[in-house]
């Protein structure tokens, strides 16, 4: 096999096991069969985005200081952790905990491993590319979540309980680690030795202020914070839906006799959640489609801002009215927008940041969408709380109106777009 083809099989399969996850299409739900209520939950989320934001700019500067690999490995380390306190425990504190461990596995992978694949296409003179090759690596990504989620209705289906998804969720982490030893020691980036906290802690600042003072940067960070902050806010309430039209779609029907909630839930959830992930994944593989058809990368952003906001709008009157059909489908083709737009946002990063310094660059976006997603999970979480409360129409309608909000304020926002982008220098 060529280095080439060995490195993207590498990359893929990194996504691939990373969306073992047998727990994601059953959070909200195993956090309700805890006894939590949306609030709550909403506060779990704002938690895990607030540890991510403590942790995400510094470990992005400690994984280009200290060698990626050795971030990649001790974020999936993490998140074996946190998998593990999820499925033991039901207590409060504990699940806080759970959730600051999960947060030291997101602020260490995110930024990290898209620099690697950056570095891998600089040194092969590929960089036209990015926007293919991240799409097609996110796709298999979007492919293990499609063989997670059927793993994780058996799983439910037979145990009748969600706890048991979490535990399931370690041994494809431990694969990842294997993998991860096979990567190139040249993946590691410029490793500039051993450094203190305090060099660490002054690069971080003129990261930072570089990226506050470049425009195109600056903007990019903010439609970062307004669609994927209120995606990642607003993705979860699928599952209550889901479990509501489960619900009352197999009672009485031969097909739902003498199943438990979750069981019924599970067989529903589990087609619709592999519907998502196969479309999903076909999505990030065509992003770079998206991209030529429309000329840039700026003007295929736009028209993923605008599909967004159609489909918040409509949403909002599905969810009112409780519309179980409409609404799902709704939720459906914002995880395909959603799909598209992340390998078009992450490329542009890249034409637009710093070489040197790519995992920090990326990893200020993601604190940049974790604040947006720290600030709007539990106010939704409240809003849904007080409309279920108030019998003010269907449950989660509130979701739906700000992300409208939001979409239609970035869509109708002036594009530029057409300057040739320029990497960041001031560093």
């Amino acid at each position: 096999m060529s280095d080439r083809r060995h490195m993207l099989l590498r990359f893929s399969l990194y996504g691939f096991l990373k969306n073992q996850r047998y727990f994601e299409p059953f959070l909200v739900l195993a956090f309700l069969e805890k006894g939590l209520d949306f609030f709550t939950i909403g506060l779990l989320i704002a938690f895990r985005e607030l540890a991510i934001n403590l942790m995400e700019v510094p470990s992005g500067m400690l994984a280009d200081l200290y060698g990626r690999r050795r971030a990649m490995i001790t974020s999936f380390v993490a998140y074996i952790a946190s998998f593990l306190v999820f499925g033991f425990s039901d207590h409060l504190g504990l699940l806080f905990l759970a959730m600051g461990l999960f947060a030291v596995g997101d602020a260490f992978r995110t930024g990290t491993h898209k620099a690697m694949i950056f570095a891998w296409l600089r040194s092969e003179g590929r960089e036209a590319e990015r926007t293919r090759v991240y799409g097609y690596t996110r796709s298999w990504s979007k492919l293990g979540s499609a063989l997670s989620v059927v793993v994780a209705a058996v799983f439910v289906f037979v145990g009748g309980s969600y706890s048991w998804v979490f535990f399931a969720s370690v041994v494809p982490y431990l694969l990842g680690v294997l993998n991860f030893l096979g990567y190139p020691g040249s993946l590691d980036g410029e490793r500039q030795g051993e450094a203190s906290p305090g060099r660490v802690l002054r690069q971080l600042w003129r990261v930072l202020l570089a990226t506050a003072r470049h425009a195109p940067l600056r903007r990019l960070v903010l439609e970062s914070m307004g669609f994927e902050g209120m995606f990642k806010a607003a993705k979860d309430y699928l599952q209550p839906l889901l479990q509501a039209a489960a619900v009352a779609w197999l009672a009485g029907r031969a097909l739902g006799a003498g199943l438990d909630e979750a069981r019924q839930t599970a067989l529903l959830v589990g087609p619709v959640y592999l519907l998502l992930y196969l479309l999903s994944a076909v999505a990030s593989r065509r992003a770079h489609s998206l991209v030529q058809r429309l000329g840039s990368e700026e003007q295929a952003a736009r028209s993923c801002w605008w599909m967004a906001a159609g489909l918040y709008a409509l949403l909002l009157p599905a969810l009112l009215f409780e519309w179980h059909l409409l609404a799902i489908l709704a939720f459906l083709l914002l995880h395909v927008v959603q799909n598209l737009w992340r390998p078009v946002l992450i490329s542009r990063f890249d034409a637009w940041g710093s070489e040197r310094y790519g995992a920090t660059l990326l990893s200020v976006e993601n604190q940049a969408k974790s604040l947006a997603t720290m600030a709007l999970a539990p106010s939704l979480g409240l809003a849904v709380d007080a409309v279920v409360a108030g019998g003010l129409g269907g449950d989660f309608w509130p979701v739906a109106l700000v992300g409208l909000v939001i979409g239609l304020g970035f869509a109708l926002l002036g594009w530029r777009g057409r300057e040739r982008p320029q990497q960041l220098t001031d560093l």
